[in-house]
């Protein structure tokens, strides 16, 4: 019997999960957040209300769930403060129902400086981050100097912590990167603000998450960003700074890899990726501006406009090695509702000729590729709010069972609009 299921993005992110994790939670009884940092964003449309989440997981909606920020995550203390605010004040209960595990490392101001700082001053080299500190933040983590949240159980020695830290990077934003320094006393007024907020909300989570499945409890893992931005499986440079493949989970919770049951891949119907880097089936024509515009593609975080293309099944194919997805959900189908054609990338072309199937290792090589294309006929109705598979259009129909032949596995959920109740269930994970 499935208890434990991980939700997971195989694309460049903005793949939906956040829908998706909110749906699967009503037969769950804890979310947790293994990855990431507030750099995510989750939206759920709820009636006619749209709550975007950056920390708190996305089961936070649901009145039965307790909600977890794993070690995985980079907590920014603010951020999560504001975020709960936020939530309060749309009436979610959110006392004693939201955890974060000791070992988060904090993400503070100085990370934001740096971040910013970089990108603005490797103009040729910028990565496109959304300048909300996580990777330097990353970084302290691998470098051991990392402040994190159990290091406010010792106030006195966190201060002095936080001296040589702030010491640290003012020394490279003032000598190499020509910019202002950070203010150590307003850093350590904006940890203090919260700091009792915090400290009502440590917890254990590895032996929270045991005592849970001990009991038979269901857990939803869910994760932030998507494959394609894995530090190490991903477009690299042009990634994220944390592993958004499936086996994250295990590290960034503290639990061994058996404690997945079931690996869910979300993918949208078309493609889309924020920031730089390579993006072989990027339309820059009217139909992408089309989808962009339709499919509301801007950003939930920054409100960066995102690059469209069409579904790369190639692309696709490759994130469900990295991570042995059991199955995929398919969401903004609906998006596609008015195209005449809608093409599927399954291969690319060297510029030598030569034709591959396998997505490359090297960002470099793939931004030289050309997609190869298999052209589908658009079927021009209206599959908005449609629950029943049988009733889509038979166009639409062939479309969803095609990318199931190329990529290999099932789709067993489809998204039909924004609305929580917009969905085809073809088979629950949690019924597997």
């Amino acid at each position: 019997m499935v208890r434990t299921v991980a939700v997971l993005g195989a694309q460049w992110g903005d793949e939906g999960k956040g829908k998706i994790v909110d749906w699967l939670t009503s037969q769950a009884r804890y979310v947790v957040r293994y990855q990431g940092g507030h750099n995510a964003g989750h939206t759920i449309t709820v009636g006619r209300k749209k709550i975007t989440l950056h920390l708190i997981p996305s089961g936070i909606l649901h009145d039965h769930v307790t909600t977890i920020i794993a070690s995985g995550v980079v907590l920014s203390p603010v951020s999560l403060i504001k975020e709960i605010q936020m939530l309060q004040e749309v009436g979610v209960v959110t006392c004693k129902r939201i955890f974060v595990a000791t070992s988060c490392p904090l993400v503070l101001p100085y990370h934001v400086a740096m971040d910013l700082a970089r990108e603005k001053h490797q103009v040729s080299k910028a990565i496109g981050t959304t300048g909300c500190g996580i990777g330097p933040a990353y970084e302290d983590k691998v470098a051991r100097r990392a402040l994190r949240v159990g290091d406010l159980y010792n106030l006195n020695n966190f201060k002095n912590k936080l001296k040589d830290v702030v010491s640290y990077y003012n020394f490279q934003l003032v000598h190499y990167y020509k910019t202002q320094p950070v203010n150590y006393q307003m850093v350590l007024d904006e940890v203090i603000a919260v700091y009792d907020f915090l400290m009502d909300m440590i917890v254990d989570v590895p032996e929270l998450l045991d005592n849970a499945l001990k009991r038979g409890d269901a857990v939803i893992f869910e994760g932030a960003q998507g494959s394609l931005l894995d530090v190490d499986h991903g477009t690299y440079p042009y990634v994220t700074a944390t592993h958004t493949v499936s086996g994250g989970v295990s590290v960034g919770v503290g639990m061994g890899p058996n404690c997945i049951d079931y690996i869910l891949g979300v993918i949208k119907a078309y493609s889309t990726r924020v920031g730089f880097g390579p993006f072989p089936t990027e339309l820059s024509n009217d139909i992408g501006n089309w989808l962009c515009i339709n499919g509301n593609e801007f950003g939930s975080t920054t409100g960066r406009r995102r690059r469209i293309g069409w579904f790369d099944a190639v692309a696709v194919r490759y994130s469900i090695r990295i991570n042995a997805f059991f199955s995929c959900c398919l969401t903004k189908l609906d998006i596609l509702d008015g195209l005449e054609e809608i093409k599927i990338c399954v291969a690319y072309r060297r510029k030598n000729g030569q034709v591959i199937y396998n997505f490359p290792s090297s960002a470099e090589e793939l931004e030289h590729l050309e997609p190869v294309y298999e052209v589908l006929p658009g079927w021009m109705k209206n599959t908005v709010g449609i629950t029943v598979f049988h009733k889509l259009p038979e166009k639409s129909q062939y479309y969803v069972r095609r990318i199931e032949e190329i990529i290999g596995i099932p789709i067993n959920i489809i998204s039909t609009g924004s609305e929580r109740s917009e969905m085809i269930v073809l088979r629950n994970p949690f019924d597997s």
